[in-house]
């Protein structure tokens, strides 16, 4: 018997909303359809915006959380009519919204996703899952990364590491010794620097294939200058945004040499950086299985994914496509998947990723019948 569920995700780049029907009474789950819905430059500018402090945020967060709850709404309509489904067939939504904060440590650690998912309830007609993060802070922990849990659910005990790339990366360390934790954690910026530079410099929406990086040299002295940034020294359990690395971040103590280099090498030594960080956060660690699996936006970088296989000298680095996971698709899935977990009353954290004291069920059920 059949078991839909739709996952919405819109991540640190902020292009748009990815949607997927996902049935999961199959495994590996099938993958039913996909769609994206476009977040236009003048609505991205806006949330960038809302990423920062500045004035009269409470007023520009409710309109934005009521447009971006449209905006999800309709990414679930869309892929349902795509797969052929009626509403009624699928059995919820997880939705994980935009994040537009996310400051997990301090004296009053918090996260905050909009897309108001009352809206994706009442348009769509379908049970919504969301605001899974807060819960796991609530535990004590980061709120993230919470993919990891899926990774492991999805690799069935087997060992290695994956990295999901979006804007920011964050890996899933996957132990040969099926009682050792899991271990997962962002390792900084994946493509947020690297798309940030791309249209500052080449007018272009991403560095595509790292055709501008390629064309570089790496400036080992910039690089040294970024990775003294203590995130990348701090030991797990971790995790960051927009928040942290962003334009300020890089044209902040190195601002000189960033602007006396360049472009191109900019460029290569912003891929660098991401693959760097990503190497330095799996090796050595006890995976066994010496393979680097690479999912999210990134896995489409054959640059980038080049300068991780030469970082990582004896491990294969290889898109979730050579064990048949569409790279563009798991953190779409992976939220379809946690509101399946929460709907079923399992826990979605692992605490060794988050640095939570327990495992918790996640989220808030925004159901459509009464029980």
């Amino acid at each position: 018997m059949s078991e839909y569920f739709v996952g919405l995700m819109s991540g640190t780049s902020m292009d748009g909303v990815d949607a997927v029907v996902v049935d999961f009474s199959t495994f590996p789950p099938s993958l039913c359809a996909t769609d994206v819905t476009q977040i236009s430059p003048s609505l991205k500018e806006r949330i960038l915006a809302l990423c920062m402090e500045g004035e009269n945020e409470i007023e520009r967060m409710g309109e934005l959380d009521v447009e971006l709850g449209v905006l999800f709404s309709d990414a679930a309509v869309a892929v349902v009519e795509k797969a052929g489904l009626a509403a009624e067939k699928i059995v919820a939504i997880g939705s994980h919204g935009q994040t537009i904060r996310h400051k997990p440590t301090g004296s009053t650690p918090f996260t905050l996703q909009i897309g108001d998912p009352n809206i994706v309830a009442q348009r769509t007609g379908i049970t919504t899952v969301a605001d899974f993060r807060r819960r796991d802070i609530a535990a004590g922990g980061e709120g993230a990364p919470l993919a990891p849990a899926y990774h492991r659910w999805l690799m069935r005990g087997q060992s290695g590491a994956v990295v999901n790339i979006g804007g920011m990366a964050n890996v899933t360390l996957l132990p040969a010794d099926r009682g050792a934790p899991v271990v997962g954690f962002d390792t900084g910026p994946g493509n947020v620097l690297m798309d940030y530079w791309a249209e500052e410099s080449f007018g272009t929406r991403m560095d595509k294939d790292g055709l501008f990086a390629r064309q570089g040299e790496l400036s080992s002295s910039l690089l040294k200058s970024m990775l003294s940034d203590p995130f990348f020294s701090r030991p797990s359990p971790k995790s960051t945004g927009r928040e942290l690395f962003n334009s300020d971040w890089l044209y902040g103590g190195w601002s000189s040499l960033v602007k006396s280099l360049p472009v191109e090498d900019v460029a290569a030594t912003l891929c660098e950086l991401t693959a760097v960080t990503v190497a330095d956060a799996v090796r050595d660690q006890n995976v066994g299985r010496q393979q680097l699996l690479v999912c999210g936006g990134g896995a489409h970088n054959s640059f980038l994914l080049e300068r991780m296989a030469v970082n990582l000298s004896g491990w294969s680095v290889d898109s979730t496509a050579s064990i048949g996971v569409d790279p563009d698709w798991v953190e779409a899935v992976a939220f379809g998947w946690l509101a399946r977990q929460t709907v079923r009353g399992d826990v979605g954290n692992i605490p060794s990723v988050t640095g939570a004291n327990q495992s918790v069920i996640l989220g808030a059920i925004f159901p459509v019948k009464s029980a």
